[in-house]
């Protein structure tokens, strides 16, 4: 059985550090980290990490989100959202996974299927996660 590598790990193609500003249309197709403050649409079937220092007022539609900064916006993932604290989100969230940690700051909507299944088939089918 192959042990998966945290995402953290792998390898990122783009970077938008602190400080950087950026407004605009972001399409990518391998993982994206932003730290920096983003204005705009972002489209990716890959995997879009934004860290603490993140400010971001976007559409986005991305395979997976791990956001553990500010978020304003609407949010379309395919295969799970990672919400880690301080994370701080406002807006519209539709996606078959959530994982939210202690400490997240969550205002918004939630659309996802898979409610009301076993622990196991909950992760493969959609299921709500808290973190502590």
């Amino acid at each position: 059985m192959k042990k998966e590598t945290p995402i953290e790990k792998s390898e990122i193609k783009a970077f938008l550090g602190p400080g950087s500003q950026f407004e605009g249309k972001l399409l990518f197709d391998e993982i994206v980290r932003l730290d920096g403050t983003f204005r705009g649409e972002i489209t990716s079937r890959d995997t879009l990490i934004a860290g603490k220092t993140a400010d971001l007022q976007a559409e986005v539609n991305v395979g997976t989100l791990i956001l553990s900064g500010r978020f304003k916006g609407n949010i379309k993932a395919t295969h799970r959202v990672e919400l880690r604290a301080p994370a701080n989100v406002e807006g519209s969230i539709e996606t078959p996974v959530l994982v939210v940690e202690e400490g997240v700051i969550l205002n918004s909507t939630l659309v996802m299927k898979g409610e009301g299944l076993p622990a196991a088939e909950a992760e493969k089918k959609g299921a709500l996660f808290v973190r502590k």
